[in-house]
C-alpha cells in the first residue's frame, strides 16, 4: 500500500537523487542543454521555498516517489511563466522500479486534497511535451491542456505544457 506524507528534512537530499534517476531516461530523447536544464531545476532548493510542500510516497517504508507542491500566486517556474493563482504540482517523481503501481496517482490525489482544503477551484501543472507517460496520467485524471500557459525553457522548440485541473 503507498502512504503518502510530509518528508523530512533529513530526506531531501535522497529524494533530489530519485528525482534526477527518475527523469534520467528522458536523457536521450531531449538536446543536451536542455536536459541539462532539467536536471538542474529537479535538483535545485524550489522545494525549500516558503509555503512549499515536499511530499513523498512510501511503499513498505521505502520512499518510491516525491512530489512537490507549490501554493497559488508563487514563482514555481523561476520567471519563465507568470504566476497562477492555483496550486501547482512540480517535480513529480517515481522510481522506476515502483511504476505502474498507483505511486503518482497517489501523489497527485494528495496535492489536490491539500489545494482544496485551501479552497482552491484549480490544481495546475507543467511537463515537458516528451513526457508522454506523464501525459496520459494527467489527461486520464481529468487535467486539461492549457496552451496560454505553455512555455520553452530553452531555445530549442521544446514545449513545457501546461495542465489544469478542476477540483472546486
Amino acid at each position: 500500500m503507498v502512504k503518502i506524507r510530509k518528508a523530512l528534512s533529513n530526506e531531501v537530499k535522497l529524494i533530489r537523487k530519485q528525482r534526477v534517476k527518475a527523469y534520467e531516461e528522458h536523457a536521450q530523447y531531449i538536446p543536451e542543454g536542455h536536459w541539462g536544464a532539467l536536471k538542474q531545476a529537479i535538483s535545485s532548493n524550489a522545494d525549500e521555498q516558503s509555503g512549499v510542500e515536499l511530499l513523498v510516497a512510501e511503499v513498505d517504508e521505502e520512499i518510491v516517489g516525491s512530489v512537490v507542491l507549490f501554493p497559488a500566486k508563487t514563482d514555481a517556474y523561476e520567471g519563465l511563466v507568470d504566476a497562477v493563482d492555483y496550486p501547482e504540482i512540480r517535480m513529480l517523481a517515481v522510481t522506476p522500479q515502483s511504476r505502474g503501481k498507483g505511486v503518482a496517482r497517489a501523489l497527485i490525489n494528495e496535492c489536490v486534497l491539500q489545494a482544496k482544503a485551501k479552497g482552491s477551484m484549480y490544481i495546475g501543472l507543467h511537463t515537458g511535451e516528451f513526457m508522454k507517460t506523464a501525459i496520459q496520467l494527467y489527461e486520464s485524471m481529468g487535467f486539461i491542456h492549457m496552451p496560454q500557459f505553455d512555455f520553452q525553457p530553452a531555445d530549442d522548440g521544446i514545449t513545457v505544457k501546461a495542465y489544469r485541473l478542476s477540483i472546486g
